[in-house]
């Protein structure tokens, strides 16, 4: 061929020393193959291990073995001191073996893993031993793990049992025994293993099972907290003992067959004593307070990573109490209740958020958004007075019509010309749907913003009937503002333990904007409770306050408050039905009389009117607008089809009341120690109207 002739130009010459004069034979193709891929499969290899490495420093860094594997213990303290509520597990700091007797350590890896000092982090042994049992049982029923796989499984998995997460664990037990010494593995087991009671590691267990740290513990008690770990539940000595001392007694064996402590020490050794349940065991885990304050309380906690801590609260135990047996006592039959109790700048004194936590724990106080009813018209004659109006000014208590709906007062009864205290103290819907209008929907819901109402709230003519749904933390609050003179109020209930009394107190009004309107709105809730639909609240003592009742007597309010507290009653049924004649000047009202006077020790007014019947029917005449109920957890939405009304506030009548001067005290809103007692009943010149029958309020 011609590809095997000689090339002549190359003919003559010499070729270099070692130069073969024939090229070598060509490898058979199969030998190439498997050179090429002996290459791919071995750099495969290494990217799979590359990946695994990779994925461990990610999944497994070492430094999370050292963290404790539960939120440490947090007890909530009432302002008197007293816990009133406890969450977390009880972990203690890490404990070194090196400190301990050595019959402690070793009686966890006589019982847990025999073979612990001379495996890589998996055995055999245990993984074929509990293959066969997990085959016969028909699952996984048992894993084989070594201590260095528990570490791995506590600190990095899920409880999951899983084959999928078994590998995970045989991979991280490689990574731990590659990188820690097993001192370092048995030191983070012992520090991190659970032992039952929600305690946490050796120094926890040791604790609070005997009351001794683990460098003192016995023979005895060193093997009941070993055998503990199978089962730490249902082995917990507290919940039952003979097992727990039935499970130490096969320690003690297993400590004397391994050579740690003699025969003769084995069957000298008695078994442990265990503490008594104390008293603390009795504070809850779970209060409707303890759940809406926790997550401030885990903010405001900046100690370390291990043992119990304590956060002061602003809950008194006393107001906390009191408030629980008023509740109680208030004979709700079948309806539920939220009360929240706390001073003008903020600080909750006392949460209740239903009849029964343990049946219930959703807190209606902070998690239900209900219709509010006439507890809402506070943000409406709010946007009155700061659009210039006075609670001597007149309004037409009339008849309305926009577009095709029209609002009513309870009875369809009417009462003419009235002013604007008057008409806020007989809870007069038409004429807070004429002066929501007069002033703009938008001042009232920017009022309403003002004042802390983060609900939605919707734009149409219902709203000042109270008909979006809000929660009573939310209300409690804007009233807050008002009886502080300043806002916005935002309701707490941690307080910064390091700053003194004036810093506090320096915090809670920085950042607030006082509001000249708030003196006439202490006007017009005085005249609430001394002459309207509030007056079964009344006391010895002046009080502020507003009566509210939704459509069909679904909810029933009442939010009021005195010098230095101010308080918010909800009553209601869960599903929503209607309550049955209950309107917020009765039970609501009388609930907050009951609960103030314990407090305060001021006795109700003497001889007050019982509270007359308020209802909110809301007729519409149209099938297309729509008046919603309110829910636990939905916000309320109305929808208006109709047109616009013209809506006129009337002049003081000659001869009636006037303007005049502003009320004693000053405009500027002082605090409410120095608010003037409430104004005579019936304004200056002329008596009350007839209370013969009572609107929605």
């Amino acid at each position: 061929m011609p590809g095997d002739q000689p090339d002549p130009a190359l003919a003559g010459q010499t070729l270099p020393p070692g130069y073969p004069a024939e090229p070598p034979p060509r490898r058979p193709w199969w030998r190439r193959f498997a050179r090429v891929k002996l290459r791919h499969v071995l750099l495969g290899v290494l990217a799979v291990f590359m990946l695994i490495i990779a994925w461990l420093a990610i999944t497994a860094p070492l430094s999370k073995s050292l963290q404790p594997i539960a939120a440490p213990s947090l007890t909530l303290l009432s302002v008197e001191g007293d816990p009133i509520a406890r969450r977390g597990a009880d972990i203690r700091a890490p404990v070194e073996v090196a400190k301990l007797p050595k019959y402690v350590p070793a009686a966890f890896v006589s019982i847990e893993d025999r073979g612990f000092y001379s495996h890589w982090g998996i055995s055999l042994r245990g993984i074929g031993r509990a293959l066969w049992r997990n085959l016969r049982g028909g699952g996984v029923r048992e894993g084989g793990s070594t201590i260095t796989q528990q570490l791995a499984k506590t600190s990095f998995l899920s409880p999951q049992r899983t084959v999928g997460r078994k590998l995970q664990e045989v991979l991280i037990a490689f990574w731990l025994e590659a990188w820690l010494t097993k001192q370092q593995i048995l030191e983070r087991y012992l520090s991190n293993v659970y032992f039952g009671d929600n305690v946490y590691g050796l120094r926890a267990a040791a604790e609070h099972y005997f009351s001794v740290p683990p460098e003192k513990l016995s023979v005895a008690q060193a093997a009941m907290l070993a055998g503990m770990v199978k089962a730490p539940t249902r082995l917990a000595p507290t919940n039952h003992l003979r097992l727990a001392r039935e499970r130490a007694a096969l320690v003690i064996a297993a400590m004397a067959r391994d050579h740690v402590i003699t025969a003769a020490q084995a069957k000298s050794t008695r078994p442990a004593s265990v503490n008594e349940e104390d008293e603390d065991e009795e504070v809850p885990t779970g209060t409707y307070f303890a759940d809406w304050v926790l997550p401030s309380a885990r903010a405001a906690d900046e100690g370390e990573a291990y043992g119990a801590r304590e956060v002061q609260t602003t809950l008194s135990s006393r107001l906390q109490q009191l408030a629980l047996q008023t509740v109680r006592g208030a004979g709700l039959g079948k309806a539920q209740v939220a009360l929240v109790a706390m001073r003008p700048d903020g600080q909750v004194l006392a949460m209740v958020g239903g009849k029964d936590y343990s049946r219930s724990p959703f807190n209606r106080a902070t998690q239900a958004r209900r219709q509010p009813g006439s507890t809402f018209k506070l943000f409406v004659y709010l946007a009155a007075m700061r659009a210039g109006l006075r609670p001597d000014d007149t309004i037409q208590d009339a008849p309305l019509r926009i577009g095709t709906w029209q609002p009513k007062n309870y009875g369809d009864s009417y009462r003419g010309t009235l002013t604007l205290r008057d008409a806020f103290a007989y809870s007069s819907n038409v004429a807070a749907v004429r002066l929501s209008e007069k002033v703009g929907r938008a001042k009232v819901i920017q009022a309403a913003r003002d004042l802390g109402v983060t609900s939605p709230l919707n734009d149409n003519p219902s709203l000042p009937l109270g008909t979006s749904g809000v929660t009573l933390l939310e209300m409690t609050q804007a009233y807050a503002a008002v009886a502080a003179g300043a806002y916005p109020v935002r309701a707490h209930g941690i307080e910064d333990p390091d700053k003194s009394w004036w810093q506090r107190m320096w915090h809670s009004y920085a950042g607030t904007t006082s509001d000249r309107a708030f003196g006439d709105m202490r006007d017009l809730l005085a005249a609430v409770v001394q002459k309207g639909t509030g007056r079964a609240a009344s006391l010895q003592i002046p009080v502020y306050g507003k009566t509210g009742t939704s459509q069909d007597y679904r909810d029933a309010l009442f939010i009021g408050f005195t010098q230095d507290m101010v308080v918010g009653i909800w009553v209601g049924n869960d599903d929503n039905t209607p309550l049955g004649k209950v309107a917020g000047g009765g039970l609501p009202a009388q609930i907050f009389r009951t609960f103030v006077s314990g407090a305060t020790g001021a006795a109700p007014a003497a001889a007050a009117p019982p509270p007359v019947e308020e209802a909110p029917p809301i007729e519409t005449g149209d099938a297309n607008f729509a008046i919603p109920l309110g829910d636990s957890g939905v916000d309320a939405g109305v929808q208006v089809k109709g047109g616009d009304v013209s809506v006129t506030l009337q002049p003081s009548p000659p001869g009636g009341p006037d303007r005049g001067p502003p009320p004693p005290g000053d405009r500027r809103e002082p605090p409410l120690a120095n608010v003037p007692p409430p104004p005579p009943q019936g304004g200056r010149d002329r008596p009350p109207p007839p209370d013969d029958d009572e609107p929605q309020g």
